[in-house]
C-alpha cells in the first residue's frame, strides 16, 4: 500500500535553517585556520625551544672546558709554586689551592659529562684519564720532603708536569673542536626540523585550502538548494492560497444555493400560505394555512439547523469532542448508509480547544471524502489519547486511490492542521485497497507553549 505522508512533504521542507548551514560551514573553515595556525605555532615553538636547548648545552660544555683548561693552567703554576717555596707554610697553602682545584676540576669534568654523544666519549674519556694521571703525579709530589723537592723539582717540572699539561690541554682542544661539530650537527638537525616544518606548513595550509574549498563549495550548493526550495515552498504557497480562494469560493457557492434553494424557498413558501390564511374567511381554511406554516417553519429549522451543525457543530464547544465525532458518525450513517464507527476515549475532551477542532476537521474531512469518492461498506474512526500525544486513525474499505498522483485541497487543509500543531500526518493508500489516515498531534508540547515558552517537540 502507496503511503503519502504530510511528514514526508514537510521533512523535505523543514531542512536545516540557512544560518546553521553558514554557521557550519563558514566555522568549520574558521576552525580548519585555527587549526593550522596552532599547529604552526606548536611546531615552531619545538624547533625554536630545541635549538636554544642545544645551543646552551654547547655553551655549557665550553664553559666547563674553559674551566678545565683554566684550573690545568692555574694547578701548574700551584705546583711550580709548591716546589719553589722554602717556607713550609707557604708550601702547605699551595697544597690547599691544588686540592681545591682538583675539586673542581672534577666537578666541571662530571658537569661536561651529562648528555654527552658518541663521538664525544672517546675524547673524553682520554682527558679524564690524563687528568687523573696528572693528579696523581701532584699528589705524589705533596709528599716530598724539602731535600726532595730541591733535587727533583727540575726534572719533575719540566719533564712530568710541563708536558702532562700540555697533553692535556691538546686533548681539551680536540674536545673542544668534536664539541663544535656536535654544535654544527645540532645547527643540522635544527635546519632539518626547520624543513620539515616548512613541508609541514605547506602541508597544513594545502590542505586547509582544499578543505576550506570544499566547505565553501557546500556552503554554496547548500545555501542555493535552499533558495530553490524557498521558491518551491513560495510556488507551494501560492498554489495553496489559490486553491483556499477557490473553495472558500465554492463554499460561499454552495452556501448561497443551500440558502437560496432551501431556506428561501420555504420563506416563500410561508409567505404565500401567510397570505392565503389572510384572504381566507373559514376558520377551517385559516387553520389550514397556519399548520402549513408551522411545517413550513419546522423545516426552515431543521435546515438552518444542518447549515449551522455542517459549518461548526455547537456541541463541539458545548458537549465535546467525543460526541461530535459519534454525532457526525450517526449522520452520515443515516444520510448516506454507510456504516460508520467511532471508538474514542472520554479523555480526548480534555484536549485543548485547537487540537479538538483540527480532530474534528481532520475525520470530517477524512469521513466525507470516503462517502463522496470511495464508496465503502464502513468507515472505521479511532481517537486516543496515549501520554503526551493524541492519535487519530480514520480506516474505510473503499476504491482507494494513488497518493502520487491525487493531492486535493482536503489533503492539504489535513496536512496544514496537523503541522499547525506540530504534529504527523500519513495517508496510505492504493487503488483497490482502501485508505488509511493517521495523525499524530502532541500535546504536552502544545501546553507548554502556550505557557512559558517554546520546548521540543516530542513527535520530532
Amino acid at each position: 500500500m502507496r503511503s503519502y505522508s504530510a511528514s514526508t512533504v514537510t521533512d523535505q521542507k523543514r531542512r536545516r535553517p540557512s544560518w546553521m548551514i553558514l554557521c557550519l560551514g563558514f566555522g568549520g573553515l574558521l576552525l580548519c585556520v585555527a587549526g593550522a595556525a596552532v599547529d604552526t605555532l606548536v611546531s615552531f615553538q619545538h624547533v625554536r625551544n630545541t635549538a636554544a636547548q642545544e645551543r646552551k648545552v654547547f655553551l655549557e660544555r665550553l664553559r666547563s672546558l674553559d674551566q678545565i683548561r683554566a684550573q690545568i693552567y692555574l694547578s701548574g703554576t700551584y705546583a711550580r709554586d709548591f716546589l719553589l717555596s722554602p717556607d713550609p707554610d707557604t708550601a702547605q697553602a699551595q697544597v690547599g689551592h691544588l686540592a681545591t682545584l682538583k675539586r673542581e676540576t672534577h666537578k666541571a669534568l662530571s658537569a661536561y659529562q651529562r648528555g654527552l654523544e658518541s663521538e664525544e666519549q672517546e675524547p673524553y674519556v682520554s682527558l679524564r684519564n690524563e687528568i687523573d694521571a696528572y693528579w696523581r703525579v701532584l699528589d705524589a709530589t705533596i709528599g716530598w720532603s724539602p731535600e726532595e723537592r730541591n733535587r727533583l723539582r727540575y726534572s719533575f717540572f719540566y719533564n712530568e708536569l710541563v708536558p702532562r699539561r700540555t697533553s692535556m690541554l691538546q686533548i681539551a682542544d680536540r674536545i673542544t673542536l668534536v664539541n663544535e661539530q656536535g654544535l654544527m650537527r645540532s645547527d643540522a638537525r635544527a635546519s632539518a626540523s626547520a624543513k620539515a616544518l616548512e613541508r609541514s606548513i605547506v602541508l597544513t595550509f594545502t590542505l586547509t585550502l582544499i578543505g576550506g574549498s570544499v566547505l565553501a563549495l557546500w556552503t554554496i550548493i547548500s545555501t542555493l538548494r535552499l533558495e530553490r526550495e524557498l521558491d518551491q515552498r513560495r510556488a507551494d504557497l501560492q498554489e495553496l492560497s489559490t486553491l483556499l480562494l477557490r473553495a472558500q469560493e465554492n463554499e460561499r457557492r454552495a452556501l448561497a444555493r443551500e440558502l437560496h434553494d432551501e431556506v428561501g424557498q420555504s420563506l416563500s413558501a410561508i409567505l404565500m400560505e401567510t397570505e392565503g390564511a389572510e384572504c381566507a374567511d373559514q376558520p377551517t381554511e385559516i387553520r389550514e394555512h397556519l399548520s402549513s406554516i408551522r411545517t413550513l417553519a419546522e423545516r426552515t429549522i431543521n435546515q438552518v439547523r444542518d447549515l449551522a451543525l455542517l459549518l461548526r457543530p455547537s456541541m463541539l464547544d458545548d458537549l465535546g469532542l467525543a460526541p461530535a465525532l459519534n454525532w457526525h458518525a450517526r449522520e452520515t450513517s443515516k444520510r448516506t448508509g454507510r456504516n460508520v464507527m467511532v471508538s474514542a476515549d472520554d479523555t480526548i475532551d480534555s484536549l485543548p480547544e485547537d487540537h479538538q477542532t483540527c480532530i474534528y476537521r481532520i475525520v470530517q474531512e477524512a469521513v466525507n471524502n470516503a462517502v463522496r469518492h470511495a464508496n465503502p461498506r464502513s468507515i472505521q474512526v479511532s481517537v486516543r489519547k496515549q501520554g503526551t500525544k493524541v492519535d487519530v486513525t480514520v480506516q474505510d474499505d473503499g476504491a482507494g486511490f494513488d497518493t502520487r498522483v491525487m493531492r486535493g485541497l482536503g489533503l492539504l487543509g489535513m496536512e496544514e492542521r496537523v503541522r499547525r500543531l506540530g504534529g504527523r500526518l500519513q495517508i496510505n493508500s492504493e487503488p483497490g485497497q482502501g485508505t488509511l489516515i493517521q495523525a499524530a498531534l502532541p500535546v504536552a508540547s502544545l501546553d507548554r507553549r502556550n505557557g512559558s515558552g517554546t520546548h521540543p517537540n516530542p513527535l520530532s
